[in-house]
């Protein structure tokens, strides 16, 4: 086998003469890529089986091959865009691919059950890492970065942002589906004096969440969406969802798009916070879906609008995308310099594995292969129209 080949981490292989050698340097080389080369965004292959790897599995080769140590490059984010730009993911490993949007056709990822694992195995992977990583709001989705210089001021100002594009006024209540560490209802709560219930799937986050709001009119429910508020009892004034739809799966939006409108005043609002692609059908990536985010999906636009027209009406959309570049590559830069305290829990292998997640992404961004968008839906139309702040 590949993995069993003699070869040393520490050196360079830096010509071979098979096929699939010649034709993953061709390839790289039309993405102004070189094997071996001195820029930061070239490969320094050391496995000699490399390219094997990839060429037959794609993405997961790419991704597995990398955590294995058996590539490495300075600007992994860079070598990622100019691949996607390239569009060299659409010449390689296309079976991997095929396959994962197959069994995500056919069968419910998302399913109730299946639910609760992104939870425990991503989520609540250890509050240590992701307090190291964050920014002190703990806020796990793209910031907004127009003005801010930091990540922290770019994590306040989506936060703002989302509130304004909500109109919250005080006494107001607000369902945060998919709240995550609880970052928007505290803020809401503090700035915006609103009623929050937050719902998340991960026993870490409601736990940390609960004790950072202890004083505050907010509670966290342990609950899949599907099981919450079944007979529609409780009604908000306002819903967010921010960074949570990626777990939903185009078997569930018509559920989860139902879900909230049940939850939802008649003359509320609904901020749909999400990674979204530039095509239907094409939302899995069989790396990230095996080692980060168990059963995940991106949507497309025409599937949001599509399973949102029977509930609502879309009354605004905005593409935050090139902001996630920005924000994972912060994300990153905190990881790096948490990672002597982290790195006697968490290992090597999961050290390759975080960066690589972290600087692939930020790459997806970068190449607009991947969008940020928020949406914002009303039930029947915003009585006076809706207009987005200026800010």
């Amino acid at each position: 086998m590949a993995s069993e080949l003699s070869w040393d981490r520490n050196e360079t292989v830096l010509e071979r003469t098979d096929d699939n050698w010649r034709q993953a340097c061709a390839l790289l080389a039309t993405a102004d890529i070189r094997v071996g080369g001195g820029r930061p965004w070239d490969m320094r292959v050391h496995h000699p089986a490399t390219f094997d790897r990839i060429l037959t599995r794609g993405s997961l080769g790419l991704g597995e091959s990398y955590m294995d140590g058996w590539w490495d490059c300075d600007e992994v984010d860079e070598l990622i865009t100019r691949i996607l730009r390239a569009r060299l993911d659409e010449q390689v490993g296309r079976a991997g691919w095929l396959w994962a949007s197959l069994k995500a056709r056919l069968t419910n990822l998302q399913s109730p059950h299946r639910a609760w694992q992104v939870g425990e195995v991503h989520y609540d992977l250890g509050n240590d890492l992701y307090e190291a990583m964050l920014d002190p709001s703990m806020a796990y989705s793209c910031g907004y970065w127009p003005v801010a210089q930091t990540l922290a001021q770019a994590q306040e100002a989506k936060l703002d942002l989302i509130c304004q594009k909500l109109q919250l006024r005080p006494g107001m209540s607000l369902l945060d589906i998919g709240c995550g560490w609880g970052s928007l209802m505290l803020f809401a709560a503090r700035h915006y004096r609103v009623q929050c219930v937050g719902l998340t799937v991960s026993k870490a986050q409601a736990r940390l969440g609960a004790e950072k709001s202890r004083d505050l009119p907010i509670r966290f429910e342990l609950a899949d969406y599907r099981q919450f508020n079944l007979q529609g009892e409780q009604r908000f004034d306002r819903i967010a969802s921010v960074g949570m739809f990626e777990h939903v799966g185009h078997k569930n939006y018509r559920a989860y798009f139902d879900m909230a409108r049940r939850c939802l005043r008649d003359d509320g609002l609904f901020l749909l916070h999400t990674i979204g692609k530039n095509r239907a059908g094409s939302g899995i990536d069989p790396w990230v879906e095996k080692y980060i985010f168990p059963n995940g999906a991106l949507p497309s636009a025409s599937e949001i609008a599509f399973y949102s027209e029977d509930d609502f009406v879309m009354e605004d959309w905005h593409n935050l995308g090139e902001d996630y570049d920005k924000t994972l590559m912060a994300w990153h830069e905190r990881f790096e310099a948490a990672w002597p305290a982290l790195k006697d829990r968490y290992g090597e292998r999961f050290y390759r594995m975080w960066r690589y997640y972290l600087l692939c992404c930020a790459g997806t961004f970068r190449a607009r292969d991947n969008q940020l968008w928020q949406v914002v839906l009303s039930p029947s139309g915003h009585a006076g129209g809706y207009r987005r702040p200026l800010v």
